[in-house]
C-alpha cells in the first residue's frame, strides 16, 4: 500500500512534541502541506525544522497558539482557514488525586482536552464537507475506556472527545468526511517519559526497571507488554488520513497494546 497525501492538507495540533509530532512528520512523509502548532513559537519553529531535516522538501509550516482557549482557536483558524485533515492531539495529563483535583483543574482540561478540538472541528468540518472530502481525527486514549483511579479528570476528557468523534461521524453522514477516534495506551512520548523519569528518581531505581514496572502494575492487561512509540501510534493515524481509509469512520481505532480485554 503507497499511502500518498499530495495535495492535501493537514493541522496537527499540539504537535511540538511526542505522538503529535509524530503524526506531522509522518503525513509530511506521505505529502501533506503540515500546519505544526504549539503554545510558543520557539518550539513550533524547532518542530518545523527537525521535521524540514527529516523530510527533506516538506512543505511544513506552523502556528503558535494557545488552543486550550476560544482565542487561541481563532487565531489558528484566522492563519488557516482551510484545511483537508485535522487531528485533535493537542491534550494535557497527569495523576492527581480525585479527592485533590479542583474545579479550575477540571474545568482547564475540558478546555484543552474536549474544546480545542469541539471548536477546530466545528469549523473545519464545514469546508470538508462542502468540498466532499475529509479527514477528523480526535486522539483519545484507552483510559477514555479504561479511567485510570489517579486520572479521573484525564480519563472523562478522552470519553468525551470519542463520542463527539462518533457524533460527529453521523453528522457528515453520506459525505466522504470520516471521523475517527484514535486510541493509544501508554507512548514513549516527552509527557510520560517525564512521568515515569520522577517516579524513578523518587524510588530510587532506573527508567528502564520504572518503565517496566509501571506497565506490570498499572497496565497489567498489555498484550505488548511495554510502551509504545510515538510513531506506532502515528502510523495508524496516517492510514486514518488517506484515500485508502475512505470506508472507515465513526470507529474508535485502538492502538494501545491490547490493555482494553475485549475483541470489540
Amino acid at each position: 500500500m503507497q499511502i500518498d497525501l499530495s495535495g492535501k492538507s493537514a493541522i496537527v495540533t499540539g504537535s511540538t512534541a511526542g505522538i503529535g509530532f509524530a503524526i506531522a512528520r509522518g503525513l509530511a512523509e506521505s505529502g501533506a502541506e503540515v500546519t505544526v502548532t504549539g503554545r510558543t513559537q520557539a518550539r513550533v519553529d524547532a518542530a518545523i525544522e527537525t521535521i524540514r531535516q527529516a523530510v527533506p522538501g516538506a512543505a511544513v509550516s506552523g502556528v503558535a497558539a494557545d488552543l486550550g482557549t476560544a482565542e487561541g482557536c481563532r487565531a489558528l483558524i484566522d492563519a488557516r482557514p482551510e484545511t483537508d485533515i485535522l487531528v485533535n492531539n493537542v491534550g494535557i495529563f497527569g495523576p492527581q488525586d480525585f479527592f485533590e483535583v479542583d474545579d479550575a483543574t477540571w474545568q482547564q482540561f475540558f478546555d484543552v482536552n474536549v474544546m480545542s478540538a469541539v471548536r477546530l472541528s466545528r469549523h473545519y468540518a464545514q469546508g470538508m464537507k462542502a468540498r466532499d472530502w475529509g479527514r477528523i481525527q480526535f486522539i483519545s486514549s484507552e483510559s477514555g475506556l479504561n479511567i485510570p483511579s489517579e486520572m479521573v479528570h484525564y480519563g472523562m476528557t478522552k470519553s468525551a472527545v470519542q463520542s463527539i468523534s462518533r457524533g460527529l461521524a453521523k453528522v457528515l453522514s453520506g459525505t466522504r468526511v470520516t471521523v475517527n477516534a484514535i486510541l493509544p495506551g501508554p507512548t514513549r512520548s516527552e509527557g510520560v517519559l517525564e512521568m515515569i523519569r520522577q517516579a524513578a528518581e523518587e524510588q530510587g531505581v532506573s527508567q528502564e526497571e520504572m518503565e517496566e514496572r509501571f506497565i506490570r502494575e498499572n497496565r497489567p492487561s498489555s498484550i505488548i507488554q511495554r510502551l509504545a512509540t510515538p510513531e506506532e501510534v502515528a502510523n495508524l493515524c496516517v492510514y486514518a488520513a488517506s484515500e485508502q481509509a475512505s470506508a472507515t469512520t465513526g470507529a474508535a481505532l485502538r492502538v494501545e497494546g491490547g490493555i482494553v480485554d475485549t475483541m470489540a
